[in-house]
């Protein structure tokens, strides 16, 4: 009996172990380097990547090739925030370059306008098409964040002498992102029709970047006295998901299930980051540990994360800036079956063979 609990719990363990993942290089666009910033339900990313001869910056949305989403008649464009339609928000340069549009990208790139002021910056957009991001007022006079549905809506502030920036917009339209204080400081919020201060972790800033749809959000915060900043995970409670030692961990995306990517610095006085992925059972693993090491590949910044585990983000390969996508490995059905019927037919002999 004793032999049949070990194997059973050998058993249970074994699909616990971290997942391991295959990395796809998802190019550029003739130039020499890219980055990845969104990734939808199906894997397509959005991105940015230089263009032949690196003369121009173009946002990108990847499906299988990298397509060229243009610019708003500027130089540059960025794609930041990827939805279950392909729809792509960002920012561009409009005409001249002479402004900074935040942009709905559906097979057109629409200009979403401003708050009244010269630019705007679109960061998140949700499956409805909902945009969130920042703009500047009338007069040029402040950031806010805002919330756009085929308006532009301002969202306001956390209280006076205050600037506020959206990041992350969820299924239900509720926004994350951080307010910059001259009188507290900067604080993560939670927007849903009401601006909510999160807090830190006992220093004095925060800032949320993604928000989930049951309304966690995951961000990086400084600890009491400042010293370092650390990736968080907020359920109503601000949860410290610590570094891997450095003193700078950065939670930059979650999925439906609490799983979180993002970056760390190397400890030891090192300025090299890596990327990671957390989850409640694992804790926080750097992913270059969970790739082929032969690869050539260094997982430098995991950027986003979609309810699959597939990750997009940017790193190094042949010394050269490029986006990637991670896929988790799955294991097939039949191996955790043959496992099965292999240990109970074990433990069922021995028991035989005892008797």
């Amino acid at each position: 009996m004793r032999l049949l609990v070990v194997a059973l719990l050998a058993l249970i363990a074994a699909p616990l172990h971290a997942a391991s993942y295959t990395i796809t290089d998802l190019g550029t666009l003739g130039g020499t380097t890219s980055d990845s910033y969104g990734i939808n339900a199906s894997g397509k990313v959005s991105g940015a990547a230089n263009t032949i001869g690196d003369a121009q910056l173009h946002a990108f949305r990847y499906d299988g090739s990298m397509h060229d989403l243009g610019t708003l008649g500027g130089q540059i464009s960025y794609g930041f925030g990827i939805n279950t339609n392909g729809q792509v928000t960002g920012e561009a340069d409009t005409i001249g370059n002479v402004a900074r549009h935040a942009f709905l990208y559906d097979g057109t790139m629409h200009d979403l306008g401003t708050l009244g002021g010269r630019d705007s910056y679109g960061r998140g957009i949700n499956a409805s098409g909902q945009v969130t991001g920042f703009a500047y007022t009338t007069g040029n006079a402040a950031r806010h964040a805002f919330l756009y549905d085929g308006t532009m809506h301002d969202l306001g502030t956390l209280g006076a002498r205050s600037e506020s920036f959206g990041f992350g917009i969820n299924t239900s339209g509720e926004v994350t992102g951080y307010n910059e204080s001259q009188i507290t400081g900067t604080h993560a919020f939670l927007y849903d029709g009401t601006m909510h201060d999160l807090g830190t972790l006992g220093g004095r800033a925060s800032y949320g970047y993604s928000i989930n749809a049951s309304g966690q959000v995951t961000g990086e915060a400084d600890i009491a006295g400042d010293s370092e900043t650390h990736a968080f995970l907020y359920d109503g409670t601000m949860h410290d998901l610590g570094t891997l030692g450095g003193n700078l961990a950065t939670g930059y995306s979650i999925n439906d299930s609490g799983q979180v990517t993002g970056f760390y610095r190397l400890g030891g006085g090192s300025t090299e980051y890596h990327a990671f992925v957390y989850d409640s059972v694992h804790g926080m693993v750097d992913l270059n540990s969970l790739i082929n090491p032969s690869s050539g590949w260094v997982v430098s910044v995991g950027l986003a994360i979609n309810n699959s585990g597939q990750i997009a983000g940017k790193g190094f390969i042949g010394g050269q800036e490029h986006a990637f996508l991670l896929t988790p490995v799955v294991p097939e059905p039949s191996t955790f079956v043959l496992a099965t019927l292999g240990m109970i037919g074990m433990v069922a002999m021995r028991l035989r063979r005892r008797r």
